[in-house]
């Protein structure tokens, strides 16, 4: 299987392994293989780059949180928490998906349930940060 170089400076120690023709790779949140899409080797990225050059506890990460957002049931991708509060909200899309406007407002909604401080946007190629302030999202420049 061919996996996309993501633009992070680390590199990060994964576990895979194949059943059949599937490729699967180890989440250390949830302690179980799972299915290797394009997206969730985004968020294992991210997963790892909280936990080792962060220094965040594996219990600080939360994957796969439902929410309910007007009525249907949605699910976030990973949620950093601190002393138990939402802390950062990331967003994780295939790295064939472009980051747009309305990708950045499906995680502003999201977050208008969680309530994180920042958020981030992310197709392992291109990340979009933002944090929340005086009910506005002001963006990091890079």
């Amino acid at each position: 299987m061919e996996l996309p170089k993501l633009n992070f400076q680390e590199t990060f120690d994964f576990k895979f392994k194949k059943d059949k023709d599937k490729f699967f790779i180890y989440d250390v949140v949830r302690k179980t293989y799972l299915l290797l899409t394009p997206e969730e080797w985004v968020r294992q990225h991210w997963i790892h780059y909280y936990l080792t050059v962060k220094s965040y506890s594996v219990s600080a990460l939360i994957t796969e949180k439902k929410i309910v957002l007007n009525g249907l049931t949605k699910r976030i991708d990973l949620l950093v928490t601190e002393k138990a509060q939402p802390k950062i909200l990331i967003e994780c899309k295939a790295p064939s998906i472009k980051l747009t406007e309305k990708t950045f407002e499906q995680t502003a909604r999201y977050n208008s349930i969680i309530g994180a401080t920042e958020i981030v946007l992310t197709n392992g190629l291109q990340h979009i940060n933002a944090y929340y302030e005086n009910g506005e999202y002001q963006f990091y420049k890079a």
